[in-house]
């Protein structure tokens, strides 16, 4: 037995949240133990860029996983949350070359070495900040398992895997067209591209035909790519242009003659049916001038500037040589027109910059043989189960249709490619180790795309390529990954086809994908929308439990989510009722011990419902939280606390507990002791903080609510005949509050109240819990039985079971209702007409925005239907 705590009168979730996650670190109850006799459950996290600061999405997403966990260790489970975060390669480097800039230094000023240095200092400093956020949201981590992309376990995880890759031809050197960031001077993944609508313009051109018999147009969003234009390109079907093929065209401006080429990758149908081919500064001219065996002319430099290729435009920003460049066309007469377009430009995530198609030389992941692997595997028993599984489909077409991946980054702080090239033969060699006359040979300056290293994560901080190590063969493959759809392509397509190369194992059981988090207009968040919300700040405000709970049940699996800062609030209205229910009951269990709970002996009703109940929502909640449907759990938790322990449960535990038989109450403290324990047990996983706080003050046994057993259905505490008796004493009760309400009559107010039973069982339950019915509907009168006739003016009400009648004489005095009434019906025609008059106002409807009209339609709406209520009754007064 564990000594009990005291609960504050106040919930104050500052005070509750303070030091409980130093005792859980100090305990080590999140630990992974390689407890042989359990079953092991293992979740990795999904790493976090070591220089952010963690959003909404990554509280929702770790707030899942953390459930999860919590739940399996409770449930008795080995569990494994291994902790970690990403060295995001550019997002790092670039934030440590302004802090350089802003002592007037560059990356060149300090070298390699020193500026790595620098990077791992900003590291530190940054991985402190974000430690303090996952203790903040209460996250249960082994943080004795930390991992850092450029550890060196994994480092030596990812040369193993680039030289095994390069040794089966699946990585090679070679050009490519990629997205170059001109502003750091780096390829992109394609995650690293944000795309935003740009008032642009296509740009209609006239290429003279070299033999002066006419021209072909095509148009461009870009005419300053049209210097490295290498070929015209049509369709071969298309009749207008059969004659032309062959021939060739003298590009404007430079005067190199270009041939028109045929090729089904033409649309006929688009603009004139012409495409100029630009085969280093676009990704689909590229594959046609691979087919053609077309020249590649580069005519930008790293920067975005012109390159000598450009002629006389060479040393001008591109955006410069594009006006240039139209004005020159328009002089010569070969444009024909500028058709204004908005289009969706590619901008570097990091730098802000005009993405650039660029061909460059760089390192290649071959795809198709790792791709068919993946593809294959979702075709047996063993596949990676997707939830909601719509989203395999996503995965699988995006496989089905993937191209070699560029894996090379222009940086300095990241995973350095392992190959070398010498110095006199240029030869490469690709090893884990450097060559041993490493003064031969230089090392590959660039280092590897940031998603290479973390495609490997699931198991290579476990261990990997030590396939010995005892992580590795306890925790490996893991059970759940928890992530956002929105990076099936870049993420979870990767790890799956890594793991199945290098281990021959699925990553994963489950891909549990969640949505986004939007503002409360469903518009996403974004800097320049202003709408972004900082969760440690709602922490602050409401506590943790309250942001946890509204993130995790706010939402399906794969549904986004909107943020709304009054759902936060009522979720912190949740907490603060269940507090002070707590409260209540302990209050009334006084020196009353865990070994002094006992419920064998008898029960009332209510106890017998709410045990019931209670083993009802365990059963639900198990269920639900085994499919990931925490929104439904939520709900069933909800309606559980909040309606029937508090308003139901507890103020029927108030008859014996406020009476003088010492039984009775040492029976209702069991109830609530248990009810309270398992309830609090069911609620941790979403609200850790303060379900442990209760619990501690609750009779209990053991250290941490964290380590305690997870509740099971006791079939015995089950009596289905006592929860249907009670739900019928509920509608009863409720009937008669609600007319009540209806007529405006107060509860301390006495009031006569018949009930006509169905038949003589339904009697006989009414008579026998008829102290109930004398509490809670505080009859001056009360009469159960099957017949009898209405012989006075009444208002009446059927529920399941029994009609309800309440005779009208001590409910109201009909001519003092019927004025009051008349009252609120002009106060009512007086909104209706305003409102009416303002949606009539043409003037206001033309000039307001969307939102508010809706505001006054249904205020229009709420107006009109309470008016009809109060019309109708005071027809059925006045026919009394």
């Amino acid at each position: 037995m564990t000594e009990k705590m005291s609960l504050p009168p106040k919930y104050d979730p500052k005070s509750v949240e303070l030091d409980r996650y130093k005792f859980w670190l100090e305990g080590k109850f999140f630990e992974a133990k390689a407890d042989k006799t359990k079953e092991p459950y293992t979740i990795v996290i999904p790493p976090p860029n070591v220089t952010g600061r963690l959003h909404l999405g990554h509280a929702w997403d770790t707030t899942l996983q953390d459930i999860l966990t919590r739940l399996k260790r409770m449930q008795g489970y080995d569990v494994l949350w291994l902790p970690g975060m990403d060295h995001a390669g550019i997002a790092t480097q670039a934030k440590v070359e302004e802090k350089l800039r802003s002592e007037g230094k560059t990356r060149y000023d300090l070298g390699r070495e020193k500026f790595l240095e620098q990077a791992w200092e900003w590291k530190e400093e940054y991985a402190s900040h974000i430690r303090e956020q996952w203790s903040k949201l209460g996250l249960g981590l082994d943080y004795s398992r930390e991992r850092f992309t450029l550890d060196d376990g994994l480092s030596n995880a990812v040369k193993e895997v680039f030289v095994k890759l390069y040794e089966k031809g699946l990585i090679y050197r070679g050009e490519y067209i990629i997205n170059w960031d001109p502003a750091t001077k780096t390829a992109l993944s394609d995650i690293e591209v944000i795309y935003q609508d740009v008032q642009g313009a296509f740009y209609h051109l006239n290429y003279p035909l070299s033999d002066g018999s006419g021209y072909i147009q095509v148009a461009t969003t870009r005419p300053e790519t049209m210097l490295g234009d290498t070929a015209v390109a049509v369709h071969p079907e298309d009749e207008r242009y059969k004659s032309l093929i062959g021939k060739t065209i003298t590009l404007p401006l430079v005067g190199r003659e270009i041939p028109i080429v045929a090729d089904d990758y033409v649309d006929m149908d688009f603009g004139s049916g012409a495409v100029k081919i630009t085969p280093a500064h676009d990704p689909n001219d590229f594959e046609l001038g691979n087919r053609h065996n077309l020249e590649r002319i580069l005519v930008m430099n790293e920067d975005g500037s012109m390159n000598k290729n450009a002629g006389k435009y060479c040393c001008l920003d591109r955006f410069d040589c594009r006006k240039q460049i139209v004005k020159d066309l328009q002089e010569l007469g070969v444009l024909v027109k500028i058709e204004e377009h908005t289009h969706s430009v590619g901008h570097s995530e990091r730098s802000g910059a005009v993405v650039e198609p660029y061909l460059s030389t760089q390192w290649f992941v071959k795809m198709q043989p790792l791709a068919e692997e993946a593809i294959n595997h979702q075709n047996n028993d063993d596949k990676v189960n997707f939830v909601p599984d719509r989203f395999e489909k996503t995965y699988l077409r995006w496989m089905e249709n993937i191209r070699d991946w560029c894996i090379s980054r222009q940086l300095w702080w990241g995973h350095r490619i392992p190959a070398w090239y010498h110095k006199e033969t240029g030869e490469i060699f690709v090893g884990v180790e450097a060559p041993n006359d490493i003064e031969n040979w230089n090392q590959d300056n660039d280092v590897l795309d940031t998603w290479f290293s973390s495609a490997l994560w699931p198991f290579s901080t476990m261990g990997w390529p030590n396939t010995e190590s005892e992580d590795y063969k306890r925790y490996f493959p893991t059970n759940v990954l928890v992530t956002g759809y929105d990076i099936i392509f870049f993420w979870v397509s990767r790890m799956i086809f890594q793991s199945l190369e290098f281990t021959g194992k699925k990553p994963f059981s489950d891909v549990l994908i969640h949505g986004l988090v939007r503002d409360a207009q469903g518009r996403k968040m974004s800097k320049s929308l202003g709408n972004g919300v900082d969760p440690m700040d709602v922490i602050d405000q409401y506590g943790a439990d309250a942001l946890r709970y509204f993130l995790s049940t706010g939402s399906s699996p794969g549904q986004d989510l909107r943020f709304s800062i009054e759902k936060v609030e009522a979720t912190w209205n949740f907490a603060n009722k269940i507090w002070n229910a707590s409260r209540f009951a302990l209050m009334n269990m006084e020196d009353f011990t865990i070994d002094m709970v006992d419920l064998s002996g008898p029960k009332t009703l209510a106890d017998k419902w709410i045990l019931t109940r209670l083993n009802e929502t365990i059963a639900n909640v198990t269920r639900l939280a085994d499919k990931y449907e925490f929104g439904e759990v939520g709900r069933e938790l909800y309606n559980f606390i909040w309606d029937d322990l508090c308003d139901w449960y507890i103020e029927m535990a108030k008859l014996p507990l406020y009476s003088d038989d010492e039984n009775a109450k040492n029976t209702t403290r069991s109830v609530l002791a248990y009810v309270l324990d398992k309830t609090m047990k069911m609620l941790h996983p979403f609200m850790p903080f303060i379900t442990e706080e209760i619990w501690q003050a609750l009779p209990h046994n053991g250290e941490s609510i964290t380590i305690s057993e997870w509740p099971n259905v006791e079939d015995s505490l089950i009596d289905t005949n006592a929860s249907n008796e009670f739900k019928l004493l509920v509608d009863i009760i409720r009937s008669v509050r609600n007319i009540r309400a209806e007529v405006n009559t107060p509860m301390s107010k006495k009031i006569k109240l018949a009930i006509k039973a169905k038949d003589e069982n339904i009697k006989e339950i009414l008579n026998r819990n008829s102290g109930y019915l004398e509490k809670f509907c505080n009859p001056s009168e009360l009469i159960i039985d099957t017949k009898f006739e209405i012989t006075e003016k009444s208002m009446t009400s059927v529920v399941t079971g029994a009609e309800l009648i309440l005779p009208l004489l001590g409910l109201i005095n009909i001519d003092e209702e019927i004025a009051r009434l008349e009252k609120e019906l002009a106060k009512l025609n007086s909104e209706v007409d305003r409102v009416q008059k303002k949606l009539a106002n043409q003037g206001f409807v033309a000039k307001a925005p969307a939102s508010v009209i809706e505001e006054e339609l249904a205020k229009e709406a709420d107006y009109i239907e309470k008016r009809n209520t109060v019309l109708q009754r005071l027809e059925e007064l006045k026919q009394q």
